[in-house]
């Protein structure tokens, strides 16, 4: 941990004017997504990294990964899932509202290389998450096979997009009402079983996903990046809200993530420590639904 904050590119946009909303699109009834502008984050962004942003003065600080930027236009794209209030808030903003302030890029780089053949999977809202990954593997020369998934057709998000760069594309629903119906573990052992030569993993999603497709993958000893979305607060790896335990050590997915090898994540300590505040960001955002918090 030491001299790991002084590693980070950290900058704090407090000028209202950089943190206008450029474009909003709702790409299934409750995930959205957003491009913001932020030059100097659009500049030195990679992929795997993230931002933590503040809507207002008495916002909380949540992190989002960075889905895409463009750095001649100074703008990044995010995509989130309206879970709590501060999501709620920003779901109902428009191109042209600002956000007061956004930090980033932080976190480490996904380490990009040519793998051979790699399989992408993102789950859910975790499809954003993994698309920049997946990007940047095919550029590096990978063959690339991208598995995603969602409960219902109706919440799959991003195929088009994830079609254009993987070499082959696999879509699931969990109810069946499009593509494989089944779980995206299921598809990926599927290709175990068949004998398909798989170089590495990257899986991102909920919590129980990525513990399933890391199981899967652990009797073949293939390589299994996984990226953890564990609480956030400051995001320098000073506060230890981030704090999960990877092969028996503490480590801060602020600072020494967010990705890391699912062989080695403990996965109950992570969903348990996600539940802690799940009581208080239920009643905050019924308050905010029923207008009882002034907003």
């Amino acid at each position: 941990m030491e001299g790991a904050v002084d590693s980070l590119f950290f900058y704090d946009y407090r000028r209202e004017t950089l943190n206008k909303i450029i474009e909003k699109k709702d790409l299934s009834e409750k995930v959205v997504r957003m491009v913001l502008e932020a030059p100097l984050i659009a500049q030195k962004r990679k992929a795997g990294q993230f931002i933590i942003l503040k809507v207002d003065e008495k916002g909380e600080r949540i992190p989002l990964t960075i889905v895409d930027s463009d750095a001649q236009a100074g703008t990044i794209t995010i995509i989130f899932q309206v879970v709590g209030k501060t999501t709620a808030v920003m779901a109902k903003m428009k191109a042209g509202d600002t956000i007061q302030d956004v930090q980033g890029p932080l976190g480490n780089p996904t380490e990009i290389k040519n793998y051979g053949r790699v399989v992408c999977i993102g789950g859910g809202v975790g499809v954003g998450v993994v698309y920049p990954l997946t990007a940047a593997l095919k550029k590096a020369g990978n063959e690339v096979i991208s598995i995603i998934g969602s409960r219902t057709k109706d919440l799959l998000i991003l195929e088009k997009e994830m079609g254009a760069i993987s070499d082959r594309l696999i879509v699931a629903t969990d109810d069946g009402s499009y593509g494989f119906h089944g779980f995206v573990s299921q598809v990926l052992q599927e290709m175990i079983d068949k004998g398909e030569k798989i170089d590495r993993v990257f899986a991102i999603g909920p919590v129980p996903m990525m513990k399933v497709i890391s199981d899967v993958t652990r009797p073949q000893g293939i390589k299994t990046i996984v990226s953890l979305n564990s609480i956030m607060v400051d995001a320098t790896g000073m506060c230890g809200a981030c704090r999960v335990s990877v092969a028996g050590k503490t480590k801060f997915t602020c600072v020494d993530g967010p990705e890391f090898d699912g062989h080695e994540v403990d996965f109950k300590l992570l969903a348990d420590r996600l539940k802690m505040y799940c009581d208080q960001e239920r009643q905050a955002y019924e308050q905010h639904k029923c207008g009882c918090d002034g907003n």
